[in-house]
């Protein structure tokens, strides 16, 4: 049973044991152990000592002094270690009940050692010192990455690229509010403030900085999260072809019947790096047109899925571009798409268009929007139009370099340490200003600050934060 986040820094004392790698069968497995004195499980289980940092080979034994397996272990003293305390790894063999006994033999040896919370390794480490919160984070993040940007981006956060960025920041305010609040202090000194030290100046600085790094961590939030995007029409326009043609395969069934989709179909792809999660769905038409409750059902789940888009592909058809009743529907659609969506008008089926010219005929429609893509997704004409179309949506710069990841958390920082910057700026450019609200400003910017490398942040977010992380991390 997991411990709520309060109650997983309520045991940090408590020696650790947890099985490191991913759950199954495989070549080799880690058991990985972390606490204050290690010294009884190595002598238990290795029956000799270790030498710091040396792979040792031999018998990993059980109470009764027999070979469980034959295996490396390696002895990480404290404070030099992933958690800043003794941790012991010892890798064997694969096997899940092997691995399991080798478990519960470590938990036998050690006095007061239990199970570890999910992400209990690395809040040890950040709890210690070894790593800050972003760099604690861009661990998990670094494991989950789906794309090779994400990973390396990842990788970037966790050597501590985003860190050293909000870490100069943060160094910049240091000197402000020292700067402010001496002012404050020895008032009778009549120094012109603003003038002399040039506060406005330092400010501005700051907070050009602080834009930059907030469209960095921009990016990096995109190449963790992605962009969710989801197909919509009406039925036979061509968006299981799309979904297709977009991933390289043959994920949904592609028929000339209306209404072959049923239910939403999922592919994550990646272009230029940038993870993109599309959703085909049922083709959308009124309830009473439906052909049964199977495919009703569909359309009502449709319509939540583009509820929850980042971005919506509005595909139509060109084939039948002009039929009163054909326009009529997706006419009738794009009255019921949500208000704000950022919707892709993408005509399809170019390759069926008329001869001799099908693009001059597309071009020639009269309801075709200015920024409309036409495609075939039957012969890819036009798809990588579609791409960029969708890292535009995206907001993705191409060709960014050294981005780091970046979450959700850290975005909502950033605005509010931008937000606090603005207003310090309007006291400082008053004739009149009033430093007591300018150094209150300066204090609330760098207190948001400090919450991304965790510097001031509550227990029960740390809590929150490490609970999501895999167990044995």
């Amino acid at each position: 049973m997991r411990r709520s986040p309060g109650a997983m820094l309520a045991h940090l004392a408590d020696p650790i044991v947890a099985i490191a790698t991913a759950p199954g069968r495989g070549a080799v497995g880690i058991v990985r152990a972390s606490g204050a004195d290690l010294a009884p499980l190595i002598q238990a289980v290795c029956a000799r000592p270790l030498r710091p940092r040396v792979a040792h080979y031999g018998p990993l034994l059980d109470a009764q002094g027999e070979a469980i397996d034959q295996g490396l272990a390696i002895h990480f003293p404290a404070p030099h270690s992933y958690t800043g305390e003794d941790v012991l790894e010892l890798q064997a063999h694969g096997g899940p009940v092997l691995l399991q006994l080798l478990l519960a033999r470590c938990l036998q040896a050690l006095p007061g050692a239990r199970l570890a919370e999910p992400g209990e390794f690395t809040q040890r480490a950040f709890l210690n010192g070894k790593l800050d919160l972003a760099q604690a984070e861009a661990v998990a993040d670094l494991i989950d990455a789906s794309t090779e940007a994400a990973a390396r981006s990842a990788s970037r956060a966790l050597c501590g690229a985003f860190s050293a960025r909000v870490q100069a920041l943060a160094d910049g305010l240091v000197q402000l509010r020292l700067l402010v609040e001496a002012t404050l202090d020895f008032p009778e000194e009549e120094i012109d403030f603003l003038e002399q030290a040039d506060a406005r100046g330092r400010l501005q600085a700051i907070a050009a900085e602080l834009d930059a790094t907030l469209a960095q961590a921009r990016q990096g939030a995109l190449l963790r999260e992605g962009l969710r995007v989801v197909l919509a029409g009406q039925p036979n326009v061509g968006k299981s072809s799309l979904l297709n043609a977009l991933a390289g395969a043959e994920l949904a069934i592609v028929t000339a019947i209306p209404g072959t989709t049923r239910d939403r179909v999922a592919e994550t792809i990646q272009i230029e790096g940038v993870p993109l999660h599309v959703t085909d769905t049922a083709g959308l038409r009124a309830a009473h047109e439906a052909g049964d409750e199977v495919e009703r059902i569909g359309i009502e789940r449709s319509w939540q899925a583009i509820g929850q888009a980042d971005a919506v592909l509005f595909l139509r058809d060109l084939t039948r571009a002009g039929e009163p009743a054909y326009e009529a529907a997706d006419a009738a659609i794009a009255a019921q798409l949500p208000a704000g969506a950022r919707v892709l008008q993408v005509y399809n089926k170019l390759d069926a268009v008329p001869t001799p010219a099908p693009a001059a005929a597309a071009a020639a429609l009269p309801t075709r929007p200015a920024d409309a893509i036409t495609l075939s997704a039957r012969t890819g004409e036009g798809l990588q139009t579609l791409r960029r179309a969708l890292l535009q949506a995206a907001g993705w710069q191409p060709g960014a370099e050294g981005l780091f990841i970046a979450r959700a958390r850290h975005l909502d920082a950033l605005q509010r340490t931008r937000q606090h910057l603005q207003q310090a700026e309007a006291h400082a450019a008053r004739r009149d200003a009033a430093l007591d609200l300018l150094a209150e400003e300066l204090r609330l910017a760098h207190e948001s600050l400090g919450e991304i490398t965790g510097q001031m942040s509550a227990d029960e977010l740390l809590g929150e934060i490490f609970s999501r992380f895999c167990i044995g991390k």
